[in-house]
C-alpha cells in the first residue's frame, strides 16, 4: 500500500495536472516562418458551392480548443459541401449517413461518452428531394476518411472518391480509426496526384480542373493524408474547407490546438497539425477575405450558401434578364 502511495498516487496527480493544463489558453506560435505567395484566382463561370447539414454532433468548446469553456455548449455540425463545377460536380466529405446510429459506435468510446448525436436528413436524401441525382456528382473528395465524414458513401453509389495515397494506405492500415471505412468494402478510390507546384505557401498542390478553381494542398496530422480544400467561386468568393485541422474557428483565428485529451484521441502527430494552423492562420491575416471553413463549426455553416436554396437562387439570377444601356446614335 505504501509503495501504491508512494509511485503511483505521484504519477496520477502529474498525469491529471498535465490534463487541466492542457485545457488552459495557450497561443501557437512560431519563429522564422517564410513568406507566403498570394495568388490570384480569377471566378470561374458556373462554380458555386451549397453546404448540406445531416446532423450535429453536441458538445462543448473546451474539448475543440485550448482555453475552450466547459460551460459553453457547442453544435458541431456534421455535414458535406456541394461543390458545382461545368466539369462535374465535387461532394467535400458525405456526412452522417442510412446506418448513422451503427456507424457512430466507431467513433473513441471516450467521446461517446461526452458527447450525443442529433439526426438530419442524410445527403442521398436530400440529392433526392431536390431532384438533384446522384449520378450528377462526378467524385467525392474527402478531407480525411474519419467516420462522421465518411458515413454517407455507401448512400452515394456512383462517384469515385477521391484521396491521397497517404490516406488510402491509412485506410488500408489496422489502425482503429479506419474501421468503419474499411467495412464498406471495396470503395473506389481515386488517388489525388499533388501534380502541381506550391500554393499559397503549401509546396505542392493538386488544380483539379486546372482552372485556379478548386485546389486541393496537403495537411496531414489529424491523420496521415489529411487535406484543405480551396475553392474559388463564380462570384469572386474564397473558400479553404480545412476539414477536422480545427474543429471551431477558434482554432484558426487566435490559432490554438485542440486540448490534450483530444488530441490523443483523435491526431496522429501533433506536431503537424500544429504548423499547418499557424499557416493557416498566418494566411488569413494575409487574406481577410478567404472564409475559412472548419468541417464542424455551425456558425461558419450557416455564413455559407445553403443546399438547396442556393440552387435556386443561382438559377433565379441566371434567368434574370440584364438590362444593357444602348448607345446613342452618332450624329
Amino acid at each position: 500500500m505504501k509503495f501504491f502511495f508512494k509511485v503511483f498516487i505521484p504519477i496520477l496527480l502529474l498525469v491529471g495536472g498535465l490534463l487541466y493544463l492542457s485545457f488552459q489558453p495557450a497561443v501557437l506560435t512560431w519563429h522564422d516562418a517564410a513568406p507566403i505567395d498570394i495568388e490570384n484566382s480569377a471566378p470561374v463561370d458556373g462554380v458555386r458551392i451549397a453546404a448540406i447539414r445531416t446532423g450535429a454532433i453536441h458538445s462543448r468548446a473546451a474539448l475543440a480548443y485550448r482555453g475552450g469553456s466547459f460551460k459553453e455548449e457547442r453544435e458541431f455540425i456534421v455535414g458535406a459541401i456541394l461543390v458545382l463545377h461545368p466539369r462535374g460536380n465535387i461532394l467535400i466529405d458525405t456526412g452522417f449517413g442510412t446506418d448513422l446510429d451503427q456507424h457512430a459506435q466507431f467513433s473513441p468510446i471516450i467521446l461517446r461518452a461526452t458527447t450525443q448525436y442529433s439526426k438530419g436528413r442524410t445527403v442521398a436524401q436530400q440529392l433526392a428531394d431536390a431532384g438533384f441525382p446522384i449520378s450528377q456528382i462526378r467524385q467525392i473528395l474527402l478531407t480525411h476518411a474519419h467516420w462522421d465524414h465518411v458515413s454517407g458513401i455507401p448512400d452515394l453509389v456512383g462517384p469515385s472518391v477521391l484521396t491521397t495515397r497517404a490516406e488510402a494506405a491509412f485506410i488500408n492500415s489496422d489502425n482503429s480509426a479506419m474501421d468503419l471505412m474499411r467495412s464498406f468494402g471495396r470503395v473506389p478510390i481515386t488517388p489525388i496526384n499533388y501534380r502541381d507546384g506550391p500554393y499559397l505557401g503549401f509546396e505542392t498542390s493538386q488544380n483539379l480542373y486546372d482552372d485556379g478553381s478548386i485546389v486541393i494542398v496537403p495537411a496531414p496530422g489529424h491523420t496521415p493524408g489529411s487535406v484543405i480544400v480551396f475553392v474559388n467561386t463564380e462570384d469572386a468568393k474564397r473558400y479553404a474547407f480545412v476539414g477536422d485541422l480545427v474543429w471551431q474557428r477558434e482554432g484558426i483565428e487566435i490559432p490554438a490546438e485542440r486540448p490534450m485529451l483530444s488530441r490523443l484521441l483523435v491526431d496522429i502527430v501533433g506536431s503537424e497539425v500544429r504548423q499547418n494552423i499557424v499557416h493557416m492562420h498566418r494566411l488569413m491575416k494575409r487574406m481577410p477575405e478567404l472564409v475559412v471553413v472548419p468541417a464542424h463549426d455551425s456558425r461558419v455553416w450557416a455564413s455559407l450558401p445553403q443546399f438547396p436554396e442556393a440552387l435556386k437562387k443561382s438559377a433565379d439570377e441566371k434567368a434574370k434578364p440584364h438590362n444593357k444601356l444602348e448607345s446613342s446614335p452618332s450624329k
